[in-house]
């Protein structure tokens, strides 16, 4: 077989990146320069639509994942419980997580890594709401500011993200998959996954940082892959189909896999330490991962002002904080006190607490660790 002539060469790269270059979309003063006029939202309607599906596929999974709390509430109140793989109930709210993930799926199909990843704050602020009205736990002060906070670092994300348009097609994968800096980005990021592997498994450390670092580097490859199975789909609904070329299936393998090793680590975490510790630090490290991911395979900031990477990096942090402020101590809430409160009885002389410590040792007894009360005349009498 001859070998392709050189002027045949340089024309095939010569078409790659006119292709590249046709594909990419900037605004006409700076890309992503934050204006909410009506030119904004007419360069931005293809994103404002890949937010959508991402926000109501996040409030999705915050309404099932409620939906599978109460269930399992309803199953502990009952008499003899059934397993709760049984109760209609709860498969329910599993058929909403998937739908909420398939819209999550699809929005990186039609918006940037950066602006779809950081999403993720609304399915926390959104449970917290709905675990107010519905399962009647405590609003917080906390609470209210968190809310505010993740709303205000939204508005700022979604105004301010990079305003870049980019047609996801199999070409272009091939191109950025082979570039040098995602060889880079990946030789770095194997080599700091081994270290930590090395540590977590060999020398047993089982801190949250290690393993919550571990999943926010398969997340960096798993968004990478999801944004292009989903462009490369959406490519083939709107324009040419892609599905017949190989790059599309090694990335759903790529997909695949780095989602059951995530689902793994992120197991191991929360056995280890409590939802309230690993739903902010995994958000946190998700989300910056994913926007590194972004940068360097899609160059999603080619092109973006420092003001608008300010900005945006600003509505990053808000959102962070206003996480940590609605997970921050929920676990810890008080319940109700275990002990009766019997009052002030007229003629007796009566301990007024049992069982003030349903964790101690103690419990089930009385506080001074004795069986007996004294009668009115000052006799004792056994309990």
């Amino acid at each position: 077989m001859a070998a392709p002539a050189p002027g045949d060469t340089r024309a095939a790269a010569s078409a790659v990146l006119d292709e590249l270059t046709g594909n990419f979309t900037y605004g006409a003063r700076g890309a992503g320069n934050g204006s909410l006029s009506g030119a904004w939202y007419r360069r931005n309607q293809i994103h404002l639509f890949g937010v959508l599906l991402a926000i109501l596929g996040n409030l999705v999974i915050s309404i099932s994942l409620n939906i599978q709390k109460y269930s399992h509430l309803r199953s502990a109140q009952q008499e003899h419980p059934r397993p709760y793989f049984r109760s209609v109930l709860w498969w329910g709210g599993v058929i909403l997580m998937a739908l909420g993930e398939t819209g999550n799926f699809a929005a990186y199909g039609f918006a940037p890594i950066t602006l779809i990843a950081p999403l993720g704050c609304m399915s926390v602020t959104g449970s917290a709401i709905i675990s107010v009205m519905f399962l009647r736990e405590n609003l917080r002060a906390s609470d209210l500011l968190g809310m505010t906070l993740a709303l205000a670092g939204t508005y700022l994300l979604v105004n301010f993200a990079p305003n870049i348009t980019q047609a996801i097609s199999a070409r272009t994968v091939q191109y950025y998959f082979v570039g040098w800096q995602f060889m880079i980005y990946m030789i770095l990021e194997i080599l700091i996954f081994c270290i930590l592997l090395y540590f977590h498994k060999r020398k047993g450390m089982k801190h949250i940082g290690i393993l919550l670092t571990l999943v926010a580097l398969l997340a960096s490859v798993t968004v990478i892959s999801v944004k292009a199975v989903s462009g490369m789909i959406t490519f083939s609904v709107t324009d040419k189909m892609q599905l017949t070329y190989p790059i599309f299936y090694i990335m759903c393998i790529i997909m695949i896999a780095s989602c059951v090793f995530q689902v793994k680590l992120l197991n191991q975490a929360t056995k280890l330490y409590s939802t309230a510790t690993v739903v902010p630090v995994n958000h946190i490290f998700f989300t910056v991962s994913a926007i590194i991911a972004g940068i360097i395979f899609y160059q999603e900031f080619l092109g973006a002002a420092f003001l608008t990477i300010f900005v945006y990096l600003f509505g990053c942090f808000l959102s962070f904080l206003g996480v940590v402020l609605v997970t921050r101590n929920r676990e810890k809430e008080h319940l109700p006190q275990s002990y009766i409160d019997f009052g002030n009885v007229p003629g007796k002389q009566m301990l007024d607490k049992i069982q003030p410590d349903s964790s101690g040792l103690s419990y089930g007894t009385l506080p001074d660790g004795s069986d007996s009360i004294k009668s009115p005349s000052g006799e004792k009498k056994g309990v």
